[in-house]
């Protein structure tokens, strides 16, 4: 059962949302546009003080005041003996988007709060309210009624420049530690890890920065004081006394570029949609994406979903979308996350040795992927939008 708890939200304490562990192929490479500022990327190493670059100091005083420490309360199922409800309180992180008080954090560390209270780093503390989340890209924005004269926004890089061996920081809450700042570096891109609601989540940072329960929603930032993601899980084996992973080296942050869009559709309409195509892949065949088969999953196709409208079946090998080149899961990930919903998109699909076209128009993800079930029994993590891994 160990394996099944690899990938915990780095939330604290009995947050306000169960546990979720994300469960994925392990195949490999899986561990499994808009921005609102485009700088390019810094790639030299964090200077040490008395260089003419920005100390580790010099960073953390220009962007601490643009992170914000965030505390939940709320209820759950499982009084005494089961029955009834218990309070549960959690703590997280969460980063200063605008002016206006929209801060965003992970969906996870404010699921099912009842109530939300934000304390910034001069001390002054603000309730707020969830103005939207997507427990698909495991993002939320909530909002505070503070004057503009009291926020102080942070930027945000554009992700997709992100390269290993860049050097960030993390600022976080962890272990109930607001305004703690850790140091590291980019170790991997284009992880996929597994979203609330049992979705994907595509082109993953991932950092060895130190990042623990608490840390979840606070920022990861490149060199040059830009948010790069969000800090979002752990990869680990350890715990502490209450049950928590604890880190072990190997954190993730959602991509900026996803926060970004999600954050302004949730800021424009009250939610975000992602696209929907209803099939379970399998991390391990390379080449492109592969619709897993009946032995890895016991649904490789949504019943009526837009992959069964399509006429997609269990083996095909997804090598392209609209005549863009397709190699892993998380580039047909990443690919269907830029469309909507309603949008007909073309898969070039192999088949029996031949190549074909298949039309298929997107759906609106569910609130939660279906569970698939491998041969040996072990329930699948999602990968969205509108995917499934089958457990290893």
């Amino acid at each position: 059962m160990r394996s099944l708890s690899r990938f915990l939200p780095i939330v604290a304490g009995a947050a306000a949302g169960a546990v979720i562990a994300a469960i994925i192929s392990s195949g490999g490479g899986t561990k499994t546009v808009t921005t609102t500022t485009t700088v390019p990327a810094v790639r030299s190493a964090l200077p040490v003080a008395g260089s003419k670059g920005l100390t580790i100091n010099q960073l953390y005083k220009m962007t601490n005041p643009g992170v914000v420490d965030i505390t939940t309360s709320g209820t759950q199922s499982g009084g005494v003996f089961g029955f009834g409800q218990q309070p549960t309180q959690g703590e997280g992180a969460g980063v200063v988007y605008d002016n206006k008080g929209n801060i965003l954090t992970d969906q996870h560390v404010i699921q099912g709060a009842s109530t939300i209270k934000v304390k910034f780093s001069d001390g002054h503390s603000a309730n707020a309210s969830v103005v939207g989340s997507d427990p698909g890209a495991d993002v939320a924005v909530i909002h505070v009624g503070v004057p503009s004269s009291g926020l102080h926004p942070l930027n945000f890089a554009d992700s997709s420049n992100v390269q290993v061996g860049d050097s960030v920081i993390a600022i976080g809450s962890p272990f109930s530690l607001p305004g703690t700042v850790t140091t590291g570096i980019v170790s991997a891109v284009g992880r996929t890890i597994s979203a609330p609601n049992a979705f994907t989540i595509s082109n993953a940072i991932q950092t060895d920065a130190s990042i623990n329960p608490g840390n979840s929603g606070g920022p990861l930032i490149n060199a040059a004081g830009q948010v790069i993601g969000l800090n979002d899980q752990i990869d680990t084996g350890n715990q502490n006394g209450q049950g928590q992973g604890s880190s072990s080296g190997v954190g993730f942050a959602t991509p900026a570029n996803s926060d970004v869009r999600i954050a302004r559709q949730i800021i424009s309409t009250g939610k975000a949609q992602n696209a929907y195509v209803g099939v379970s892949l399998n991390a391990q065949v390379q080449g492109g994406a592969a619709i897993s088969t009946s032995s890895q999953s016991s649904q490789p196709i949504a019943p009526g979903g837009p992959a069964a409208k399509a006429g997609l079946q269990p083996g095909d090998l997804i090598t392209a979308v609209n005549g863009k080149r397709i190699t892993s899961v998380n580039d047909f990930v990443s690919t269907i996350a830029t469309y909507s919903p309603g949008d007909t998109v073309t898969l070039t699909v192999k088949r029996g040795g031949q190549t074909k076209d298949v039309k298929l128009t997107l759906g609106a993800q569910p609130a939660k992927a279906q569970q698939s079930q491998s041969p040996g029994g072990g329930g699948g993590g999602g990968n969205g939008p509108g995917f499934q891994l089958p457990s290893p």
